[in-house]
């Protein structure tokens, strides 16, 4: 049996977008797009904003009809019709979304610090990730899986031009505004990203300016 979560998840989304669901489904989608930034065919983003779409609706969004997220259903009809198999879909109930600092690379691993509670998380990597230093500031997702921490497929990167008003803007709002959901601000970056890449022209540290923004 594979220890990565992938082939788990790939049933997990099956199941939860069955035809039936089609209408909900575009539902969470308009939802998702408003709060991170509608992309377009041209968007270089485009593959990975999908990709973190169908994670929002599989393991976010709770829905307005059953009151659960698609993880959640899935994952206690399994505890009733198989036993064994419900510990594999367990970590889909537990995943972590997040603005994340890389602390360290290295062989099979990354640890990751998670700017709002600054606890650091060793994350499984196999994979070389392409454009990832030390250093870095990226929106990601840590799923448990068999007693390990894996990434998601779908990853936000920020430009560095924008580590310091991120960093500024967390720990703000850790101090000013500790009720406020954190979601917010992963959803507020994730704008800024696409902008970064759509406008070129324009100072990533305008386009990442909380305080006084202007694009």
């Amino acid at each position: 049996m594979s220890d990565t979560y992938q082939p788990h998840y790939e049933e997990l989304v099956k199941w939860a977008t069955p035809e039936v669901r089609q209408a909900e489904l575009l539902e969470a989608r308009s939802e998702f797009f408003k709060l991170t930034g509608e992309v377009f065919d041209d968007d270089r983003q485009l593959e990975m904003r999908m990709a973190s779409f169908l994670e929002h609706y599989v393991f976010d969004r709770v829905s307005p009809n059953r009151g659960k997220t698609p993880a959640r259903e899935l994952f206690e009809k399994l505890q009733v019709e198989d036993a064994a198999k419900a510990p594999l879909f367990e970590g889909f109930t537990q995943t972590m979304h997040g603005l994340f600092e890389v602390r360290k690379l290295g062989q099979g691993f990354v640890r990751v610090r998670e700017l709002f509670d600054g606890d650091d998380h060793e994350v499984t990597e196999r994979r070389m990730l392409a454009g990832l230093n030390k250093g870095d500031i990226v929106t990601a997702r840590l799923i448990p899986h068999l007693g390990s921490l894996w990434f998601s497929a779908a990853f936000v990167y920020h430009p560095p031009g924008s580590f310091k008003s991120i960093l500024k803007e967390v720990k703000r709002r850790r101090k000013q505004e500790p009720a406020r959901p954190r979601t917010e601000l992963i959803y507020d970056c994730a704008r800024r990203s696409l902008k970064a890449d759509r406008y070129r022209q324009i100072a990533i540290e305008k386009i990442y300016d909380f305080v006084n923004p202007t694009v």
